[in-house]
C-alpha cells in the first residue's frame, strides 16, 4: 500500500482533487466574485488591513453595528498552494454572520512553494496576536475571538485552536475561543504522496509540526468539524479521526454533516443566518440562534 488503503497515486490523487467535483470551476469563481462584490456593496467594511510586515498579511474587516462584537477570522482554503485564491473571493461569508452582530476577518496569507508552511501558519498566528491587540479599533472584543476555515482553511483554523498561546506569544490562554473547521485536513501525512506534494514541498517534519491531529492537548479550543455529506471518503475519515483524537484528550469537538454538499459547498451556509452551517457556528460562540 502508498498510503493507508491507497496502493496508487492516482487513488489517493482522486480523494483530493476537489475541483473535479464541479462542472465549471472557473464559473464558481466568477460567481463567488459577483457575491463578494453584493457583500461589499451592502456591508460596512476595512479593507486590505495589515495584520503583518508582508505584503500579503492582510484582512478584510467586516465590523457588526455594535462594540465589543465577537469575532470571527475566516481563513480561505486553496491547498496551501493557489495564489489566486484569495481573500477577495470571501466577502460573502460576513453575510450571514454581520446581522447576528458578529465582527468578520477575512484572512489572506501566502501560498507554497514561494513559502513554506511553517510560513503560513506563522502569518495565521499573527493574524491572531494583531486582532489582540487591535480589535477595540474596529469594535471588536478580543475576548471572543473563534476561527474559521474551509479546506486548508480548516486546518489552519484548528491550528489555532489548539495553539498555546501563552508560551510564545504571551496571550491568554484561550486567545482562539473555539475553532470551526469545514472540509479541514487534520492529517497531513497523505500529502506527501499526492500530487501536491511539488507545490507544497512538504517535510516529515512539518507534516509532523502541523498536524492537527497529532497535537491535540487538554485544553485545546473547543471545535466543530463539518464536512460536506458529498464529499469524498478521507474528507469524512479526517473529520472522524480528528473528532476521536480531541475526545482522547477531553476537548470537545462536534462533527457536523452537511447535507446535499460537496466540498466546494460545504461553506454556502455561511451566507444565510439561518442555515445549519451558521447555527452550529452561533452554537460553538455560546449566541443565539436565529428564531
Amino acid at each position: 500500500m502508498l498510503y493507508r488503503d491507497f496502493a496508487t497515486q492516482e487513488q489517493l490523487d482522486a480523494q483530493y482533487l476537489t475541483a473535479s467535483q464541479l462542472a465549471d470551476p472557473a464559473a464558481f469563481m466568477r460567481q463567488r466574485q459577483a457575491d463578494s462584490d453584493e457583500a461589499r456593496r451592502l456591508l460596512p467594511h476595512l479593507l486590505d488591513v495589515a495584520y503583518g510586515p508582508t505584503r500579503i498579511e492582510r484582512m478584510d474587516i467586516y465590523p457588526a453595528e455594535q462594540s465589543d462584537a465577537p469575532m470571527v477570522m475566516f481563513i480561505h482554503g486553496g491547498y496551501w498552494s493557489t495564489p489566486s485564491i484569495t481573500k477577495d473571493f470571501y466577502a460573502w461569508v460576513a453575510r450571514g454572520l454581520q446581522p447576528q452582530g458578529i465582527t468578520t476577518l477575512v484572512l489572506d496569507y501566502a501560498s507554497c512553494p514561494q513559502v513554506t508552511l511553517d510560513e503560513i501558519v506563522r502569518q495565521c498566528r499573527a493574524a491572531v496576536e494583531w486582532t489582540h491587540k487591535h480589535a477595540h479599533s474596529f469594535g471588536g472584543d478580543p475576548a471572543r475571538l473563534y476561527a474559521a476555515g474551509h479546506s486548508a482553511g480548516g486546518h489552519l483554523a484548528a491550528v489555532l485552536g489548539l495553539t498555546q498561546w501563552e508560551l510564545d506569544y504571551e496571550l491568554p490562554s484561550d486567545a482562539v475561543k473555539g475553532a470551526f473547521a469545514i472540509s479541514g485536513l487534520f492529517d497531513l501525512t497523505p500529502f506527501p504522496y499526492t500530487w501536491l506534494q511539488p507545490k507544497l514541498q512538504l517535510s516529515w517534519a512539518e507534516v509532523r509540526r502541523h498536524s492537527p491531529i497529532a497535537h491535540v492537548r487538554r485544553g485545546g479550543a473547543p471545535m466543530v468539524l463539518a464536512y460536506g455529506e458529498l464529499e469524498t471518503a478521507e474528507f469524512h475519515r479526517q473529520a472522524a479521526d480528528f473528532r476521536a483524537a480531541c475526545a482522547s484528550v477531553s476537548i470537545p469537538a462536534a462533527l457536523l454533516s452537511l447535507e446535499g454538499c460537496l466540498h466546494n459547498t460545504a461553506i454556502d451556509g455561511f451566507s444565510d443566518s439561518q442555515s445549519l452551517l451558521c447555527r452550529a457556528l452561533f452554537r460553538l460562540m455560546g449566541l443565539p440562534t436565529p428564531a
